[in-house]
């Protein structure tokens, strides 16, 4: 099995590789496509190495390119503290932000950045205690415990951090050490103009013109070691960062990515990627339009109100668009004919040996048996993406559910309700900062009548009776009842509230009482749908271990789970439709040609167009004298790769990685190498845009750069 499992690559540029492994499987491979790097330069635990300059923060990737803790991502990335931080007078999504001083810089409590260690397959310990005789369950529970021991082994007194990753539908096992810093400052971002250039317009699209780049630093405590946020930290010393290549890229240049790319579903079966596309996809589809379309009224009422959502709606369109462009593509690609053919295959091989038919026989069966009923998968579906991610009033009233449940023996309690209560003072205070109660309730209309129209009745949660005997089913005259009595829409009267909470005022207030409903069908529904994850888990467990066995000479790289992959290829075009070639680089001309003043998408700031108009490129320009913007290769990515640094064949930093392209968002379930590209930001164009730009040539200084 572990040839199978650990083969020899396929094709340079399909897969995403543990960095761990690329000694054994990929280093010949990677050479020969142009790395001058041997496979200890890449990935090593006793020297520096490549993979010591890439962080994890959070749902995307970073950077480390100076000796003094500072790190590249992208804007979008970092786009939820550029909106934190803003205000009407200090608005730096509009106006950029830029720190002179590291006493500038802005801290951001939430934000983390995650060092790999070291990683190493354990598969034979977690393994050990599993005997031939148990059920799949006793397997599970077996492995578990292999897996908590491993861990706590693994880091011993330290102040690491160890997971136990299954992969290959838990046919292997990998154990990754990290080290957390818990003080990043924010130093540089562009303004959106530049940062976010072409909007919901352009996500997912090629060619592109985004300076999709924002710069935070780490920061340690003195001993060198995580600490959170102190005015006595110092700027963390990394193990590795990476040199700026001024050389720019050329069709066929070798280019590599390393980060931790967040979820890939290549092996799912057609029964699953049928789900994906009408349970999750469409209901994702379905609400967020309504949802994006009356926040965006909103946005478009004020400079406040857009710095209010503007997180928001970004965070919601982004798999919006993705939805739509994935089903498209499963579509046109053929992709749910193309697994059961090979399902149909697997079939006949398993049915032409009894050994087979035993091990192998009931995979597809356990797996189909979990989709034969759908309606309470849909439910879900609606209930998280209309409910719960909608209007934010349940949530916020769904907070309180610790504090009501001590206000059961007040005198008891006193002290934890104290407590519960002031926790909850500081947490409306973000809360509140970026909320408007009309436009909520809005949403909470629309959301509740949606809900009620697309699922069916015995999913509806116990208020909906209310609804419909009280209110004769208005879902706007509810809303607008729920509202004007909850003590959740308004700051002021939830912190009156707390000041003095009882039971008796949640017990009467319908936000409340509608949020504890809602919960409680989500329970009711998720319950119902766990009695199926086992045996899915083991269905899809035996369907890959199968696949690995009939294809024994073929690579089966494991799915992206958010742990360090490395993906290499080169830069290149691609034709996307007949009759059309869209070259491998854009330049700064795209901007002009797609400006519309005044437009939220294609705006051009007066700065960048007179800079653009003189020419004023310096060293930045190419060859040819132009600025490249962004370029594509045929990398393999996904989300989570947002932010990964693009490394060209000597481990210098060319650019960073942030969309892929439209014409293959199927990728997550079916690659597909003709179509299937990376689209970065230039490093080049990011320093121009710091420097040239911004005029923060001082961070300039602390990188390392290659002519």
């Amino acid at each position: 099995m572990l040839v199978a499992m650990w083969g020899a690559p396929v094709k340079a540029d399909e897969g995403m590789w543990l960095p761990a492994l690329i000694h054994k499987l990929n280093i010949g491979d990677m050479q020969k496509t142009g790395l001058k790097l041997t496979a200890e330069d890449v990935y090593s635990i006793n020297q520096s190495s490549l993979k010591d300059a890439v962080a994890h923060i959070g749902g995307c990737t970073a950077e480390m390119i100076s000796p003094d803790g500072l790190m590249l991502t992208n804007h979008h990335c970092a786009f939820g503290d550029i909106q934190r931080h803003s205000t009407v007078e200090h608005d730096y999504l509009r106006d950029g932000f830029w720190a002179k001083t590291r006493e500038e810089e802005l801290p951001n409590p939430s934000k983390i950045a995650r060092f790999l260690i070291r990683a190493e397959e354990v598969t034979d310990k977690v393994l050990a205690g599993v005997t031939p005789g148990m059920s799949f369950a006793e397997r599970q529970k077996a492995v578990a415990a292999a897996m908590a021991k491993i861990e706590n082994e693994a880091i011993g007194d330290t102040h690491y951090q160890a997971q136990v990753t299954p992969l290959l539908e838990s046919n292997k096992y990998f154990l990754f050490v990290y080290e957390t810093f818990r003080d990043v400052r924010l130093v540089g971002a562009p303004p959106q103009a530049l940062g976010k250039f072409g909007g919901d317009t352009d996500n997912w699209m090629w060619p592109r013109h985004t300076a999709d780049f924002s710069i935070y630093r780490v920061y340690c405590g003195p001993d060198g070691k995580p600490a959170s946020y102190s005015k006595n930290n110092v700027p963390y010393k990394p193990r590795h960062y990476f040199p700026i290549s001024l050389k720019g890229v050329q069709d066929g240049d070798y280019a590599m990515v390393m980060g931790y790319p967040g979820r890939t579903i290549r092996y799912r079966t057609s029964t699953e990627v049928q789900a994906t596309m009408d349970l999750t996809n469409k209901t994702r589809i379905d609400v967020r339009e309504k949802k994006l379309d009356i926040i965006k009224q909103y946005m478009e009422t004020s400079q406040k109100a857009r710095i209010q959502y503007a997180s928001k709606y970004a965070g919601s369109s982004n798999y919006y668009k993705y939805s739509i462009g994935q089903n498209r593509g499963l579509e046109n690609l053929n992709v749910i004919e193309r697994k059961k053919a090979e399902e149909e295959a697997f079939m006949k091989w398993v049915g032409e040996n009894p050994a087979r038919q035993a091990k192998y026989g009931k995979a597809l069966d356990l797996i189909n048996a979990a989709y034969v009923e759908t309606s309470d998968d849909l439910a879900q579906q609606y209930l998280t993406e209309a409910l719960l991610q909608g209007p934010e009033l349940f949530m916020m009233a769904y907070r309180t559910r610790a504090l009501y449940n001590l206000l059961e023996k007040p005198a008891e309690n006193a002290d934890k309700i104290r407590d519960a209560a002031n926790n909850l003072k500081e947490m409306a205070a973000n809360l509140y900062k970026d909320y408007d109660a009309a436009t909520d309730q809005k949403l909470a209309a629309t959301m509740l009548k949606l809900y009620a129209d697309r699922v069916a009745p015995q999913f509806y949660p116990k208020f909906y009776a209310q609804i419909k005997s009280k209110f004769r089913g208005n879902y706007e005259k509810f809303a607008a009842r729920m509202f004007a009595g909850t003590v959740f829409s308004d700051q002021a009267r939830l912190e009156a509230f707390l000041g003095n909470p009882t039971k008796k005022v949640l017990d009467k207030d319908l936000a409340f009482t509608a949020a504890g409903d809602i919960f409680d069908m989500l329970r009711q529904i998720s319950a119902e749908n766990e009695k199926y994850a086992l045996q899915l888990e083991e269905g899809r467990h035996l369907w890959l271990a199968g696949l690995m066995e009939m294809h024994s000479g073929k690579t089966f790289y494991p799915d992206a789970n958010s742990t360090m992959r490395l993906t290499y290829g080169t830069v290149g075009s691609y034709r996307p439709l007949d009759g059309v070639l869209y070259k491998e680089t854009t330049t700064v001309k795209g901007y002009l040609e797609k400006e519309i003043p005044g437009d939220d998408e294609f705006d051009v700031p007066a700065r960048m167009k007179q800079l653009i108009l003189a020419r004023d490129f310096g060293r930045y320009a190419n060859k040819q004298g132009e600025l490249e913007t962004c370029f594509i290769s045929n990398n393999d990515i996904t989300g989570g790769n947002s932010g990964s640094p693009v490394l060209n064949a000597h481990g210098e930093l060319i650019g960073i990685a942030f969309d892929g392209n439209w014409e293959a968002m199927s990728g997550d379930i079916a690659f597909e190498p003709e179509l299937q590209r990376t689209i970065s930001v230039d490093i080049r164009f990011v320093l121009w845009v710091v420097d040239k730009y911004a005029g923060a040539t001082h961070l300039i200084d602390e990188m390392t750069l290659v002519e």
